[in-house]
């Protein structure tokens, strides 16, 4: 049952070969678990959990169903959610409880979806390895030494170990993506704009998009249909007809279901820096399209060397202004002893933030600052132009483009942590797609041997044009029919002392 999909759920849930309180409470027992090991959850409240799940019980009696009613759904912490600790993996928000919800709660809610906790992330979702947060880092489902990759680690590692049935994410520069292919499922998303930043604890305004978490393209496209539409509490949110994400996965040719899609590979992706072991399993996923009716065209992205010095200037600038309202007054903690005001905001903010934030926000300031402004964050708004209009002419060639999420598999805790630009370039495939506010996903495309021998998932990215994700769900979709890398979990091996 924990691999069943949302869609396989749903029909048992409506069939009444199981309950959601039944069903909440296997995914319970096995965060009680596997939890303590594998730290993919910063808050539980069992008692609100079940209180949804017979909720959800009584609407499916009532004949009251949504495709997601009564289905599990794991939250990353950076979402509020009324009466619930959201912290966005932060001393600086460590007591807070959330006094309202964001607008993907009120949806899954609305949807009749149990929430079945908060999820571990990087400090403010400012990581690509999840050894920034407050509480603890994650550790990989796939191997307990190494990384699930960041900032939405905890959600990824909970959807990998089967702790939920599907999990909420945000990507500001691959943070969906990038955990996707290190954990093995599938991580979308969306446009920017397409889901509400209503109730989202801010990052970087002009880049944070929220997106679905789950096994296969068929779950991610069920949850767009419950997270994605008009909010006017978002500026930023776009006033589109709502779409059904599922309408083109069913209706394919079945013996060339993508026959005419024309597939582009950026020579960029696939140079230096790409570990080979990962280069071998994207080329095996590229032939398997073929073999699906995929026409393979090359293009370039040439300014993509330049995304992650844009995205270091643009993002940080952004954090700065975004985190100055945390001062000990309005927001967050307070320092317990200060001589005078000044005193109070210097030790509540070095007391409240770690490292990695306040090192960004430091790079913020500074490009902002009298001076500087012309010279870093001017220029990078103009390279970040030039790096939307190559996604604008490779379109022109190619329906979607492919190549890795990530230029390694899993890495090992502590090894990037104290070089700054080794982890950041985690991100250079990714980080662009943010960048042009385009829709990009990972899926499971199979496994790499590591150095020391362990057999670790790789994603293969998929970036689509602006609002096409029905089209890249469905050519995920397709992939996943024939393949079954997605089905994959693996075998969790409890430390001794925790059995």
């Amino acid at each position: 049952m924990i691999n069943s999909s949302l869609k396989q759920l749903g029909e048992m849930l409506q069939a009444k070969k199981i309950s959601s309180v039944e069903l909440t409470q296997t995914f319970l027992d096995r965060i009680q678990q596997y939890n303590p090991s594998i730290n993919a959850y910063i808050a539980l409240d069992e008692a609100k959990t079940l209180a949804q799940a017979k909720a959800a019980d009584a609407r499916i009696a009532d004949g009251n169903v949504a495709p997601l009613t009564g289905i599990p759904i794991a939250q990353k912490d950076i979402f509020c959610a009324k009466g619930w600790q959201t912290t966005c993996g932060s001393k600086m928000l460590a007591n807070f409880i959330a006094p309202y919800d964001a607008h993907i709660i009120t949806q899954f809610d609305a949807a009749g979806a149990v929430n079945l906790g908060k999820t571990n992330m990087d400090e403010f979702a400012m990581g690509s390895s999840n050894e920034t947060s407050y509480f603890g880092g994650v550790k990989n489902p796939w191997s307990f030494d190494r990384v699930p990759g960041g900032s939405s680690g905890g959600s990824a590692a909970a959807v990998a170990a089967r702790l939920c049935a599907a999990a909420t994410g945000t990507d500001t520069g691959g943070s969906i993506r990038q955990p996707a292919s290190l954990c093995g499922f599938t991580g979308l998303k969306p446009t920017y704009g397409a889901v509400s930043r209503y109730g989202m604890i801010a990052f970087a305004s002009s880049l944070d998009q929220a997106g679905p978490m789950a096994k296969s393209a068929e779950d991610c496209a069920l949850m767009m249909n419950v997270m994605a539409g008009f909010d006017e509490r978002d500026s930023t949110s776009l006033n589109r007809e709502k779409e059904d994400y599922t309408r083109a996965l069913y209706n394919s040719n079945p013996t060339k279901p993508l026959q005419g899609l024309k597939v582009g590979l950026p020579k960029e992706y696939f140079s230096e820096g790409l570990d080979a072991s990962v280069g071998k399993v994207i080329e095996a996923a590229i032939a398997e399209y073929k073999k699906l009716g995929a026409e393979i065209v090359d293009i370039s992205l040439p300014n993509t060397g330049l995304s992650i010095p844009v995205y270091y200037v643009l993002a940080p600038a952004e954090a700065s202004s975004n985190l100055s309202r945390y001062d000990g007054v309005r927001y967050g903690h307070r320092a317990a002893e200060y001589t005078d005001l000044m005193d109070m905001y210097n030790k509540s903010r070095a007391e409240g933030f770690g490292a990695e934030v306040k090192r960004r926000i430091l790079i913020g300031t500074y490009v902002l600052s009298a001076g500087y402004y012309d010279a870093y964050y001017l220029k990078a708004q103009q390279i970040r132009r030039l790096i939307a209009q190559d996604f604008v002419e490779a379109f022109k060639k190619c329906d979607v483009i492919m190549g890795p999420a990530a230029p390694s598999t899993a890495f090992k805790a502590g090894e990037k942590v104290d070089d700054p630009v080794a982890m950041y370039l985690q991100d250079i495939y990714t980080i662009s797609t943010n960048l042009a506010g385009l829709p990009g996903m990972s899926i499971p495309a199979g496994f790499a041997q590591s150095d020391d021998g362990v057999s670790l998932p790789v994603g293969l990215q998929i970036i689509g044009n602006y609002f096409d994700e029905a089209r890249m769900l469905n050519v995920a979709h397709q992939y996943q029919q024939v393949t079954d890398w997605h089905e994959r979990m693996p075998e969790l091996v409890l430390p001794k002392e925790v059995k």
